[in-house]
C-alpha cells in the first residue's frame, strides 16, 4: 500500500512545479492521514492507512519547528519562495489552524518578507468563518476544484459524506480573487468505473464554474508521481496546454498549466 511521505512537521525545501523552493508545513501526523478526501490520486496514499500514532502537532510545537527552520536558512543565506502548507492530508482539518497561520505570516515576517504564504486545501472547510478569514490573510489561498459534476468529484476525489460540488462553488465564489483555483486532470478505472474529467462536458462544467468562482488564477496539471490507483494515466502536455488554452479563452481568467 502506497503511504504518507511527509514524516515531519517542517520539511524541505522542495522544488514545487507551481510555487518554486517551497518550505512545506505538515499539520497532519507524522505516520498517518487525515483527510476528508480520499483521492484516487492522493501521493500520501489511501485513508485506509490509518492516522498513525503521532498525533497532531500542536499550534506551538509548529511555530517552534518553523521558527527554527526560517531562522536556520536565514543564517545559510538559502533561498525561499513560499512556506506551504500541504502535508499527509488536509490542513484545514487542524483545529488551530487560524492561529497556526497567524503564527506563520509573524515568522515569514520576521525571517523572510518577501516570501509567499499558501494552502494547499481541497475547499471542504472554506464554509468555517475561521477557516475562510484565515485563507483570506495568505497569499496564495489554492483551492481544490477537480470536477463540477457530482459523480465524478463522488468518484475521483471520494469525499467525506455530505459534500456538495454545488455548495462548494458557491463558497469558492465568496473568495472571489482572493483565491487560486486549482484542478488536477486524470483519467484512468477505479473498480470497473470509468474515471475521466478531461471529457468535453466535464470541462464545459469546470469553465461555467470558475467564471461563477471568478478567481484570480486556474492551475491546471496531471498525475507528476505515483498514485494510489495504479490504473490512472497522466494526460498528455500537449493535450493538457489545449485544456488550459481554451479555459483562458472562454474564461478571461489566467491559466498556469504544469506539465
Amino acid at each position: 500500500m502506497q503511504k504518507v511521505i511527509f514524516h515531519s512537521t517542517i520539511f524541505g525545501p522542495v522544488h514545487s512545479r507551481r510555487l518554486g523552493t517551497s518550505l512545506g508545513v505538515n499539520l497532519l501526523p507524522d505516520d498517518g492521514k487525515i483527510c476528508s478526501f480520499d483521492c484516487l490520486y492522493c501521493e500520501a496514499g489511501y485513508n485506509a492507512q490509518g492516522h498513525g500514532t503521532t498525533g497532531l502537532p500542536t499550534r506551538a510545537q509548529v511555530r517552534e519547528r518553523l521558527d527554527a527552520k526560517l531562522a536556520e536558512m536565514k543564517r545559510c543565506g538559502e533561498r525561499l519562495d513560499v512556506i506551504t502548507f500541504s502535508g499527509n492530508g488536509e490542513p484545514t482539518l487542524h483545529p488551530e489552524f487560524a492561529g497556526v497561520i497567524d503564527d506563520t505570516i509573524e515568522l515569514r515576517d520576521r525571517y523572510f518578507p518577501e516570501v509567499k504564504i499558501s494552502v494547499l486545501t481541497n475547499s471542504t472547510r472554506i464554509g468555517d468563518p475561521n477557516v475562510a478569514r484565515a485563507l483570506r490573510r495568505i497569499d496564495n489561498n489554492i483551492l481544490k476544484l477537480d470536477s463540477a459534476n457530482q459523480a465524478t468529484v463522488e468518484l475521483l476525489d471520494r469525499p467525506a459524506p455530505g459534500y456538495n460540488v454545488g455548495k462548494i462553488i458557491e463558497q469558492l465564489a465568496a473568495f472571489g480573487d482572493t483565491a487560486i483555483v486549482q484542478t488536477m486532470v486524470c483519467r484512468g478505472e477505479h473498480e470497473g468505473k470509468t474515471v475521466d474529467n478531461s471529457t468535453e462536458s466535464e470541462i464545459c462544467g469546470l469553465i461555467e464554474a470558475y467564471r461563477r468562482i471568478a478567481p484570480r488564477q486556474i492551475m491546471l496539471y496531471s498525475i507528476d508521481r505515483p498514485t494510489p490507483e495504479t490504473s490512472l494515466r497522466k494526460i498528455p502536455a500537449e493535450e493538457l496546454r489545449a485544456i488550459g488554452s481554451r479555459i483562458a479563452r472562454e474564461t478571461g481568467i489566467d491559466v498556469q498549466v504544469s506539465c
